[in-house]
C-alpha cells in the first residue's frame, strides 16, 4: 500500500504552496511510491469558510494586499500578535486538526508554514502516535520564538542554512531531528537543460539583445516598488515581473510609453519565471528566500534591499546574499542606480561566486523524508540515528541567529 504524504501549506506570500507545488512535482519525477497531498492549511481550520463570509476576504488576502502595495512596515509587532491569538485559538485548532488527522490518517505529515507547528504536531501526536511530523523551513532562518522552531518540542526540521541549523540546536531539538539541505526549495525546472537562443529571444520579446538586462521581482503579488524602480532606472533595459498585479502593470505600461529610454519587458503572472530569468543578467527585487534562490540557481547576482520594511523572517537572507558575495544589499531605491553601476562593473566576479552555490534542496529533502518513513515502520517505530545524519555535513554550536 502506497504511504500517503501530507504537504501542509498555506496562500499567504506563495512561498508555501510553490513549496509545497515542487516537492510534489520532485516526488511525481522521481516515481516514488507515495500519495502526496497537498492540504490547505486554513480550509481545515475553517472548512466552512466562516472567515470569507464575515470579512470578505480569505485570511492570507490581507497579508498578500501588504506585500503588493509594500505597506510591511511593522510586521514584526503584527507577527507577535498572531501569534497571541493562535495561542488563544490553541484549543479549538487542536480539535479541527485532530478530526483532520483521523478522517485522512496520513503516514507522514510535512509542514511548510510557520507559527502553527505547535498546534500540528500536538494534535498529530495524540491521534496518529508514530507518525513523523517534520517541519521543512522555507525561510532561511527562524525568526524566534514560536515561528518555525517551537522551543522544547521535539520535531524534526529541515533547515536550508547553517544559521537555521544553529537555531534548532539551540532551541534544545535533539540533533537526530535536525537535518540539513543544501538551500531553499527551488521548482525541479529549474535544473532542467534548456537550450534557448538569447539574443533571439530578447529580439522576439522587443528586447536589445546586446544591452545589460534586469529582472525586477517582488515575489507572485508583485509590488508598488517596481515602478519606483523602473522610474529610477530609465536607461536601463528591465523584465519587470508584475505577478497577480494588474494595476501594476498598467502603469508601467503607462510609464513605458512616456518614457522609452530603454526596452522594457513588463510581464504579469506566469509559471515560466525561470524563461525570462534566464534572458537577464542580474536580478533586482525584494529578499525573499524564493526569489532569492531562484535568481542564484539561474546563475544571476542579486541587488536586494534591507530597511525598515523588509519583513523580519527575511532579514537574514540579506546577510546570506554579503556573506556569499553573491550580490549587493541596499536600503533603499535612492541608491539604486550606483547599485547597478557597480554590479555591472564587477558583473563576471558575482557570477562566478554565485555558480560557486550548490543548492540541490529539492531533490534532498524526499531522500530525507524517505528515512523517516522508513524509521516510523520499524517495530516500536525506533529512530535509526545514524541514516538520519545530515547529508550535507555535521551541525556544529554557535551564537543565537
Amino acid at each position: 500500500m502506497q504511504p500517503t504524504i501530507d504537504l501542509m501549506y498555506f496562500n499567504a506570500g506563495g512561498g508555501h504552496r510553490a513549496a509545497a507545488l515542487a516537492l510534489e512535482a520532485v516526488v511525481r519525477e522521481q516515481g516514488r511510491p507515495w500519495h502526496v497531498r497537498r492540504v490547505n492549511l486554513f480550509e481545515v481550520l475553517d472548512p466552512d469558510d466562516r472567515f470569507r463570509r464575515i470579512t470578505g476576504m480569505a485570511p492570507e488576502a490581507l497579508y498578500n494586499k501588504r506585500l503588493s502595495t509594500g505597506w510591511t512596515l511593522g510586521l514584526a509587532q503584527e507577527l507577535k500578535l498572531l501569534q497571541g491569538i493562535i495561542r488563544l485559538g490553541h484549543p479549538s485548532m487542536m480539535r479541527r486538526l485532530q478530526q483532520h488527522w483521523l478522517r485522512h490518517e496520513p503516514d507522514l505529515i510535512v509542514s511548510l508554514v510557520p507559527n502553527f507547528n505547535r498546534a500540528m504536531l500536538h494534535s498529530a501526536t495524540q491521534v496518529l502516535p508514530g507518525v513523523p511530523y517534520v517541519t521543512v523551513l522555507t525561510d532561511m532562518a527562524d525568526h524566534p520564538p514560536h515561528f518555525w522552531i517551537e522551543p522544547g518540542i521535539d520535531q524534526h526540521v529541515v533547515c536550508g542554512t547553517p544559521r537555521a541549523a544553529r537555531q534548532a540546536m539551540l532551541a534544545g531539538l535533539p540533533s537526530h531531528c535536525i537535518h540539513r539541505s543544501s538551500g531553499m526549495i527551488v521548482r525541479p525546472d529549474f535544473y532542467h537543460p534548456i537550450a534557448v537562443d538569447r539574443a533571439e529571444a530578447r529580439t522576439r520579446l522587443g528586447l536589445d539583445p546586446q544591452r545589460p538586462t534586469g529582472i525586477v521581482m517582488f515575489g507572485g503579488e508583485g509590488s508598488m516598488a517596481m515602478l519606483d524602480i523602473a522610474q529610477r532606472l530609465p536607461d536601463l533595459q528591465l523584465i519587470l515581473m508584475c505577478g497577480r498585479h494588474p494595476v501594476l502593470a498598467r502603469e508601467l505600461r503607462e510609464l513605458g510609453r512616456q518614457n522609452s529610454g530603454a526596452p522594457r519587458l513588463i510581464v504579469g503572472f506566469t509559471p515560466e519565471v525561470r524563461q525570462h530569468m534566464m534572458l537577464a543578467d542580474f536580478f533586482i527585487g525584494k529578499p525573499g528566500p524564493g526569489s532569492l534562490s531562484e535568481a542564484v540557481q539561474q546563475g544571476l547576482p542579486v541587488i536586494t534591499f534591507r530597511n525598515a520594511w523588509t519583513m523580519p523572517q527575511e532579514r537574514y537572507n540579506t546577510e546570506w546574499v554579503v556573506e556569499n558575495g553573491l550580490g549587493l544589499v541596499i536600503r533603499s531605491t535612492r541608491r539604486l542606480e550606483p547599485a547597478v553601476q557597480a554590479l555591472l562593473s564587477n558583473l563576471e566576479d558575482f557570477k562566478a561566486r554565485v555558480r560557486c552555490i550548490d543548492n540541490r534542496a529539492v531533490f534532498e529533502i524526499p531522500d530525507i523524508l524517505d528515512r523517516l518513513l522508513a524509521d516510523s515502520a520499524r517495530p516500536g517505530g525506533a529512530l535509526d540515528v545514524t541514516a538520519l545524519t545530515s547529508p550535507v555535513g555535521s551541525i556544529q554550536p554557535s551564537q543565537p541567529g
